[in-house]
């Protein structure tokens, strides 16, 4: 059994790793190019959860969980050069923490939300649950890493001063700080990958309920 949803390990494992890595990397001035590969965990949860049910979905989750925190371990003993003569790790503590606790809670309560509504229209319980997840994921990841709240447990690090720099949001609306817009980018991404994901939601459900007959 275990070897029927090994793809799935697998995919969610090159999900996880990829986006650690590309949320490096800047795409325009309010998203990582990780905010487009990131959303694929929750398909990969989804199409595990329909197809092999929730307890197959969250052993998936969990091992997504291990591959993110060892990839968060390897980033904080990286240093990168930030300024002249000034270095600091590629990914601080309180980002790790970000990362893992937003990506784990997020991903089961998708899980939770997706058994409730998995005897509705087929669509139903992968846009939802998706949708939900990854509202909560973007809150706990972006609030945790950048926001002045939180300091008092983290302490200030270098990130601190840049994102909560006064700005326009998206450039466009009220002012606030710089991570509250890349929260909102970041999760109208979630959104758009939310509704196109519901394509190869289908066809890979519709694969593997045939395997398994």
């Amino acid at each position: 059994m275990f070897r029927i949803y090994l793809p799935g390990i697998i995919s969610m494992a090159i999900i996880v790793v990829t986006s650690n890595i590309l949320v490096q990397f800047l795409y325009g001035n309010w998203l990582t190019y990780g905010a487009f590969t990131y959303p694929l965990a929750f398909l990969v949860t989804d199409v595990m959860n329909r197809a092999y049910g929730p307890t197959v979905a969250r052993k998936i989750v969990f091992f997504g969980f291990l591959t993110g925190v060892i990839c968060s371990l390897i980033g904080t003993q990286i240093m990168i050069e930030l300024d002249k003569d000034f270095y600091a790790p590629a990914v601080t503590f309180r980002i790790a923490i970000a990362s893992g606790s937003g990506f784990l809670l997020a991903q089961l309560l998708d899980i939770f939300i997706f058994t409730k509504l998995k005897d509705r229209s087929w669509w139903h319980a992968p846009l939802v649950s998706s949708i939900i997840g990854g509202a909560l994921d973007t809150v706990i990841f972006f609030a945790v890493s950048f926001s002045i709240a939180v300091v008092f447990i983290f302490g200030v690090d270098h990130n601190t001063d840049f994102m909560n720099q006064i700005v326009p949001i998206l450039g466009v609306g009220g002012d606030a700080s710089l991570w509250i817009s890349l929260a909102v980018a970041d999760y109208l991404v979630k959104l758009s990958l939310a509704l196109l994901c519901l394509i190869p939601f289908r066809l890979l459900v519709a694969q593997l309920m045939t395997r398994k007959v």
